[in-house]
């Protein structure tokens, strides 16, 4: 179960010595490989890593969407790691924000219905003037009735990213934000959350695209399951330049 202790950390998110492994046999691949990385709150992390390197893997257990076979994941001061499910969907709609690839937003719903959507869930108190002020924050107040199909990409992601927030929680996960936008819409969307980090918002995200990375406070690159270096405040080349080596 997820248990609070008397730990105490520094670290938004903890993993020590995490592993997971898909398959079995001579098929099994293991995604990690006795990880351990904090990440620091109030700051913005990119996750970086050739294909199968195991990112997304890193990021799906730290949010309590995968289970590691061995090891531990930390929120704060409280251990996730075996966690009943209807605990870490407790968790998933109060504490952690999850922002997707492709937006998974609801098609028949408003953009204001869609991000009400997480407190109707949780059953928690909210009123409208909440949801309005979430989309406001991510330049969408004129938006509120439109539903999905009648907003950008680029607006999508930012419908998401208000859903995400709305529950204010205490570490922001992104997988690949930016990665089925345009280069305007990437942009916007990236100019965002470089906002939210700017106000403390703890943000941990993946992405494959180097200017995405270099817009974070730091870089955590990893190959065949391991972390294998990091940069604090890397421009887009240098980021570049190290996810080559790693894919040489």
């Amino acid at each position: 179960m997820a248990t609070s202790t008397s730990r105490r950390t520094t670290a938004a998110v903890s993993l020590r010595e995490a592993s997971r492994t898909y398959g079995s046999g001579s098929t099994a691949v293991k995604a990690l490989d006795c990880v351990s990385v904090d990440f620091v709150p109030g700051t913005w992390t990119a996750v970086m890593g050739p294909s199968g390197s195991g990112k997304s893997t890193l990021l799906h257990c730290a949010a309590g969407l995968e289970r590691l076979d061995s090891g531990s994941v930390w929120l704060q001061d409280t251990d996730i790691t075996h966690a009943s499910e209807q605990e870490l969907t407790a968790l998933r709609r109060n504490r952690i924000g999850f922002i997707f690839q492709n937006f998974n937003l609801i098609n028949a719903l408003t953009a204001e219905q869609n991000v009400a959507l997480p407190l109707k869930l949780a059953g928690a108190d909210w009123n409208a003037a909440d949801v309005h002020q979430a989309l406001a924050a991510v330049g969408l107040s004129g938006r509120l009735g439109h539903r999905p199909r009648e907003l950008s990409g680029g607006q999508q992601q930012r419908v998401a990213i208000a859903r995400a927030l709305i529950s204010r929680p205490d570490v922001l996960f992104a997988d690949e934000p930016t990665g089925a936008l345009d280069s305007r819409s990437a942009a916007e969307v990236l100019t965002l959350l470089r906002d939210l980090a700017d106000h403390e918002q703890t943000i941990i995200m993946v992405t494959h695209d180097p200017a995405a990375a270099a817009r974070a406070d730091a870089t955590v690159f990893l190959r065949d399951g391991r972390i294998v270096d990091q940069l604090v405040g890397a421009d887009a080349r240098t980021v570049a330049d190290h996810l080559i080596a790693l894919e040489a």
